[in-house]
């Protein structure tokens, strides 16, 4: 089945409708009925039940269709890398990390080592889920992760970056944003939005905070529904700099806090090109030049 066939079943599936479908793709009608006949051919089974007021999904397509589209997205985007790479760059590095802002000077790093290194691309992908466990699986080079995390994962190496602080984060007209630094007691009578896949170590400080200190608590299950959170006037919340996309929208105060979260980015220990080592060192040293800069 080619490229072509899978986005004419894709659209024919979208509208239901052979002549909408065949306008939609820019070819006639007879051209789309052909070839929707040679995939389902191919295949061995009906995607679709027509009939004079167009098209339907036969069970079978709805569940073909169901994968095919996936399976659609990825060979589109895999393409589409191809064709960056084979027109310019003769290797690649790939680098999965959860948050543009995890590794916040990757832009810089990119462009001053796209200088030393012309035939090299770096590609990111930006996954909150999966970017680690594909690393493992060999489908990136480079992870961004949290130290603990892979602290017992065999054949990688640990390139550490920066230790993150923590910080309080809230809306830009809150008065705590008076303060140069806020400290626990100033988050009496305040709700504390909890949970949201944080690290072990913030949610020892976020329990000693609501035992202590006896603050409310909001248990909100992910950074970006905390952040809509504390937009709605629902509540602050407590979080590690490498989260900052320092977009303005709001207020990251210094919090009086000893803890600290180590980050690094981590490479296959049998990947030992010349281009990836000096790409990790180019990172390293960005931080080590600029040690004022809030993580």
């Amino acid at each position: 089945m080619t490229t072509k066939q899978m986005e004419y079943i894709l659209e024919l599936a979208q509208v239901l409708n052979f002549n909408r479908a065949a306008e939609n793709l820019y070819i006639s009608q007879p051209t789309l009925t052909y070839q929707i006949k040679l995939a389902e051919k191919e295949i061995g089974f009906e995607l679709f039940a027509r009939s004079g007021k167009g098209a339907a999904l036969t069970p079978a397509g709805a569940q073909f269709v169901g994968t095919l589209r996936s399976i659609y997205g990825q060979l589109a985007a895999a393409i589409e890398q191809g064709q960056n790479f084979s027109a310019k760059y003769a290797e690649s590095i790939r680098i999965a990390l959860p948050i543009r802002s995890a590794i916040y000077f990757l832009p810089q790093v990119i462009s001053q080592f796209s200088n030393s290194y012309p035939a090299v691309t770096i590609v990111p992908s930006f996954d909150w889920k999966d970017g680690q466990d594909a690393f493992l699986r060999g489908e990136y080079d480079i992870t961004f992760a949290m130290e603990y995390i892979m602290k017992r994962v065999p054949d990688v190496i640990c390139h550490h970056l920066f230790d993150s602080r923590i910080y309080l984060i809230t809306e830009r007209n809150d008065p705590l944003t008076k303060k140069s630094l806020v400290t626990p007691t100033d988050l009496k009578g305040r709700t504390l939005m909890v949970g949201g896949g944080s690290p072990p170590v913030l949610r020892a400080l976020q329990q000693r905070m609501i035992q202590e200190i006896h603050v409310d608590y909001f248990n909100s299950p992910d950074h970006d529904t905390t952040l809509t959170n504390v937009a709605s006037h629902r509540g602050i919340c407590l979080a590690p700099g490498f989260l900052n996309d320092h977009n303005g929208e709001f207020a990251w105060l210094d919090f009086d806090s000893d803890v600290v979260i180590p980050c690094g980015v981590y490479t296959h220990k049998n990947d030992q090109r010349e281009a990836l080592h000096a790409f990790i060192q180019l990172l390293q040293h960005f931080y080590i030049d600029q040690p004022a800069f809030k993580v």
